[in-house]
Parts: structure tokens; sequence; C-alpha cells
């Protein structure tokens, strides 16, 4: 329809690195130099996380998949240079391939002290790296709407991030191990529908009247309508060890929430269907990546994950035009040839042997592609 905005399906990423000591390989506490250096730099869009060895950045306000490369780009750029000047390297992976949780500092902060006195080991053992991508919404209402529809994609998207194949110096049998290691947290996963955000927000309000919560950002499902702001934000991915990985997935969010809203404008929807059962392509998603198959609901039967991820591509076609973003999804297509994060973590290991060998592929791959 020609008088959809596009324009208001704007884009914000977040990512989460590692900070790596370059002579060992293992994650290592940067005591907050790198944050502290970087916001002379980038202000706010640079932050501590819970561990040390973590640095999170995010973007402004992007337009369109063009600015958000750009600001992803002059971040990882940044934030490397930066750490080299105090002599780490950084990398971007969901799980590091053998660094233990254990040995790893927490940051000293009320938020994440809270945190880690609630949770415990659930939060301490939480050293991974995720990707979160945030698209703009014309109201809350609309959010909710389309949070409910592209529940079911969050499995074939999250198949293209995977990236987290070890853990603790162990060949886990998943493409995404990460999630699993997020999976002790409550409120996470694929979320329930709500029929209207009204209902969104009592719930809310239920888990914050009762003590569950003392606000609405520790909810931390695959997806939410964002707690403050007219977003919808999906949190599923593991953080992609490239920019235009990043970018490609974040142009599919997008897409999907453009062409969740077109349909809406006609008086028509896709079918939403139960927590359950997406539950099942996400496991599936994490163990297999790409490589597997993925039920397609309609059809009741399994499917070639690539056929789906390329049906993906097709449902959003018309869409990627006006968004400016087809140079972006075309991208998909080499992340499916070339493998996912995971699948060249795996390859590196299959020709060498060492784990040690992995983490140099990551570090070299942080500022891959952006010429």
């Amino acid at each position: 329809m020609s008088n959809t905005n596009y324009k208001q399906f704007t884009l914000g990423i977040e990512e989460e690195y590692m900070v790596l000591d370059p002579n060992t390989r293992e994650l290592k506490s940067h005591e907050q130099k790198i944050v502290t250096e970087g916001q002379k730099v980038i202000k706010d869009k640079v932050k501590a996380e819970m561990h040390q060895a973590v640095v999170e950045v995010g973007t402004d306000i992007c337009q369109n998949v063009d600015e958000a490369f750009h600001d992803v780009a002059t971040l990882r750029k940044t934030i490397a240079g930066i750490a080299h000047q105090f002599g780490f390297s950084m990398g971007a992976a969901g799980t590091h391939p053998f660094s233990h949780w254990e040995s790893q500092l927490i940051t000293d902060h009320i938020r994440y002290n809270e945190i880690v006195n609630e949770l415990q080991e659930a939060a301490r053992s939480n050293l991974i790296f995720g990707l979160h991508v945030h698209v703009g919404m014309e109201s809350r209402e609309m959010a909710n709407h389309i949070a409910n529809s592209t529940r079911y994609f969050l499995p074939h998207i999250y198949a293209l991030s995977t990236n987290s194949p070890f853990w603790e110096g162990r060949h886990t049998g998943y493409k995404s191990f990460r999630t699993k290691v997020f999976d002790k947290f409550p409120r996470t996963g694929i979320p329930e529908t709500f029929d209207s955000i009204e209902s969104y927000d009592n719930y809310i309000k239920l888990l914050v009247k009762t003590n569950c919560i003392d606000n609405a950002k520790k909810i931390w499902w695959d997806l939410r309508v964002h707690p403050f702001f007219n977003t919808v934000e999906f949190r599923i991915c593991d953080v992609p060890m490239t920019v235009p990985e990043t970018i490609a997935i974040a142009a599919l969010f997008q897409g999907i929430c453009a062409k969740i809203y077109k349909l809406r404008n006609q008086n028509l929807n896709f079918i939403q269907y139960s927590r359950a059962l997406i539950n099942e392509n996400k496991w599936r998603a994490s163990r297999y990546g790409i490589d597997g198959r993925l039920i397609d609901f309609g059809k009741e039967e399994e499917v070639n994950a690539r056929v789906l991820i390329y049906e993906l591509l097709d449902f959003i076609d018309d869409v990627v035009d006006p968004l400016g973003s087809r140079h972006a999804v075309n991208y998909v297509a080499r992340m499916m040839e070339e493998g996912t994060g995971a699948d060249r973590q795996l390859k590196v290991f299959e020709q060498t042997q060492s784990l040690s060998s992995v983490v140099d592929y990551i570090q070299s791959q942080f500022l891959s592609g952006l010429t």
C-alpha cells in the first residue's frame, strides 16, 4: 500500500562484545578502562555489563539499515582501537570457546549486585553475548500486535545468528549454546501473546506489585514490547561475528515488522501460533542452526530450515525496497552459503583441533566486512 509509512520502522542495535587477552585468548577484565575511555568519545553508546570482560554498545536511533551499518561499524572500530591501547583485543561470539565463568569478575554496580543476589549462580554463570534489535513503532498498541505475530519467525532468524557452539572448552553439540545458558533466568524464552497492550501492562504491574520484579526491564523474553519506548525489541540472537551479519539480521526483523504492519492495514494478519509450538522450532534452531529442519506449522511437517528462511525472504520481499534494505537482506544468501558464525567456528576447530585458533578467528572477524 502506498500510504504505509515505512519511515516509522527505525532501528536501534545493541551488541555485547568479549574483551580478550591477546596472549592467552582468555576473557579478561578490562577494569572498565574501555568503557571509561569510550564514553569520552561515544558518550553513553558504550556501557559496562554484569561481567567485567564484557562491553556493551548501542547505536543511536537509525533511520535505515545504512545508518545502522555506519553506526555499528563506528562503534566496533572505536572500541577495538581503545581496547588495543590497553593491550586487549575484541571479539563477537555468543559464548567464549573455553573461558570459565567462575574466574570472571562481576561489575560492582547496584543493579548487577541485586541481580546476582537474587539469581545467584544463574547470574554469575551468565557469561554470554547477545544482539538486541529495536524496531520503531507508531504506537505501543501496534507494537503489541506486531510482537504477537512476529513470534513465529524468531527461530528462523535465530538459526541464522547461531554463533556459540563451544562452552567452557567443550564442543556442546549445539550451534547456539548461549540460550541454554540464559534459560536459567526467569522470564526468558518465547513469550505468549497478549490480546492488548493493556493486558501486557497489567501483567507487568502485577509482577511489580507482588515483588517478582522491580521494573519491566527484568522481562528478558526473546521478544518484548519495550517498557519505555515505542519499539519491539528482538532479543533472541547470538551476537554475530561481523557487522554485515548484524545488519542483515536487523533488516530481517525490520522487514517482518513492516510486512505485518502492511497486512494489518489491509485487514489481514499472519496466523499466531502457541508458545509451545514455536519453542519446538527454537530448540531445533539452537541445536542445528540453518542445517536442521524446522516445523512448518501450516503444512504440519518438517521442512529444511534453509527453505523456510528463503520463504521468509519471499514473505518480506514487497517491503524491503520501500525500507531501503534490499542490499542488507540480500546478504542473507551469503550467510547461507558461508555458514553461520557457529559453522565457521566449527570449521576452524575441525581444521586445527585448537580452541585458541577458534578465538584467533573470532578476533580476526571483529572488523571484517567494513570496507
